[in-house]
């Protein structure tokens, strides 16, 4: 296999999304419509040809690109999330927008271009290809958080994301130019070999810079500024596309620096992971009680959530990283169920947020207020559901890697979290009912139920997701 060949290989669901970034913006160009729901079923079947080549084309691990580029486990399996948001994103995309007059066919090319941008962070190899692909990616967010642009707190919200989103790309570029200063080199390997040779405090700062640019992107605290405004500003599909896919993406690459690039240096990052965790696990546990707009609070759940898989990934082990693929993979099937939801909670043309809103809903519509409740009991972490599953490997492995003390506190917060999403249950049971929604739109209810099923369903089958998720972690043992 040639060089150019290898690196078709490894790259090919990279390089069908740069086609079909440039073959959809090319007709959408030469239409005479701004509106055209064919664009978005073009992206996703662009989406769906992507992740056929991740899981069935590409079998062998290898490097590209002057090895600033891998294809192995891990990078597929957060991959395939990755698609999995894009995908549940566009899908319950349409009606919205329909609906919204913001049906325009660049909302799923910046989805795609996005998409790219995450498949290079989740691949990243080496400090040039990391930053090339957060660029990316985070260029297309910025625009999508303003999509709705007749909106002022969309407007607001895109424009606190780009300011804060600017300033930790300057941090993270300044943290990966201080470790290259140290380092001598780009090359996550060669990055590893230096600090295991010669750790420094130069190391050290720009350990603490680049993660700090990381936390932005996962919204871990005290880096969380942006989220509420921006999850409750931004288009419902766009906040969708935020809590899922890009979480995955930033999980990734946080992933790759910690363990490929610094495993040496354990100590240093493990002390900023467990603050990460403690002050993300707090504050989504607290600051979400006194919410009463849902967008606003599934913000505070996702920074909580995020807090509870850091404690997979302070743990340092393989079984850490196998619980933190198995949280992520959950959070991305319950995040697209509960935003399917709220896409459904509309009166009219116009969407409602109130969480008093859903008052009663179980007399109204008792299948949606059935998946619904059990999406709200697996966020909360209750058994069977998956999402117990979740926290289980994870604060597993943070027990076996011997940190008790931060196991305890995610378990402590874990049980006050529950407290805001058993209150949203009560109040579709025993509110006093409120007006009924509107007509459900067809593709966010198909969203919603195949997502609440296999959150319902997971505890008859984890060994699937566990097998995989284990193979993947062991690219990197």
């Amino acid at each position: 296999m040639t060089s150019f060949s290898a690196a078709l290989y490894h790259s090919l669901p990279e390089v069908v999304l740069a086609l079909s970034i440039l073959g959809i913006l090319l007709y959408g160009a030469l239409r005479d419509r701004p509106t055209d729901g064919l664009a978005t079923e073009l992206a996703i079947a662009a989406l769906a040809l992507a992740g056929f080549f991740v899981v069935f084309g590409q079998t062998m691990n290898g490097l590209a690109y002057a090895d600033g580029f891998v294809n192995d486990g891990m990078g597929r399996f957060m991959k395939i999330l990755i698609l999995i948001g894009s995908i549940g994103t566009l899908a319950m995309s349409q009606d919205y927008l329909r609906r919204a007059k913001m049906d325009k066919f660049e909302f799923p090319i910046l989805v795609l271009l996005a998409t790219l941008g995450m498949f290079m962070l989740a691949s990243a190899n080496d400090l040039i290809a990391l930053y090339l692909g957060l660029e990316t990616m985070s260029l297309a967010l910025y625009v999508l958080a303003a999509f709705n642009r007749d909106s002022v707190k969309a407007t607001e919200a895109g424009l606190k994301y780009f300011v804060l989103g600017a300033l930790s790309s300057g941090m993270l570029l300044y943290g990966a130019s201080l470790i290259y200063g140290t380092a001598g080199a780009v090359n996550f390997a060669s990055i590893a070999a230096a600090a295991k040779a010669h750790p420094s405090l130069g190391l050290t700062f720009g350990l603490a810079f680049v993660m700090a640019g990381a936390a932005f992107k996962i919204s871990a605290a005290p880096f969380h500024m942006w989220t509420p405004d921006v999850y409750e500003g931004a288009p419902t599909p766009v906040t969708t596309f935020f809590a899922t896919s890009a979480k995955v993406a930033a999980m990734a690459m946080l992933l790759r620096l910690v363990y490929v690039a610094l495993p040496g240096i354990v100590d240093q990052w493990r002390q900023i992971v467990g603050f990460l965790a403690i002050a993300s696990m707090a504050l989504g546990s607290i600051a979400a009680i006194g919410q009463r707009n849902i967008k606003r609070l599934m913000a505070y759940s996702s920074i909580g959530h995020m807090g509870f898989a850091l404690v997979g990934v302070a743990a340092g082990t393989a079984a850490g990283m196998q619980g933190v693929m198995i949280y992520m993979a959950i959070y991305v099937l319950m995040t697209l169920g509960v935003f399917a939801a709220i896409i459904q909670m509309r009166r009219g043309e116009g969407q409602v947020e109130d969480i008093y809103e859903l008052a009663g809903l179980a007399r109204h519509d008792r299948g949606m207020a059935f998946l619904f409740a059990m999406l709200m009991f697996s966020l909360a972490g209750i058994p069977p559901l998956a999402g117990f599953f979740a926290k289980w490997y994870v604060f597993s492995a943070a027990v076996d890697a011997k940190l008790y003390g931060l196991a305890v506190v995610g378990v402590l917060l874990s049980v006050i979290s529950a407290f805001y999403y058993l209150r949203i249950v009560k109040i579709m049971y025993f509110g006093e009912p409120a007006e009924a929604f509107a007509p459900r739109a067809p593709s966010a209810l198909w969203v919603f139920v195949i997502t609440s099923a296999l959150v319902l369903l997971f505890s008859f089958w984890p060994g699937g997701l566990d097998k995989a998720a284990l193979a993947a972690a062991k690219s990197f043992f």
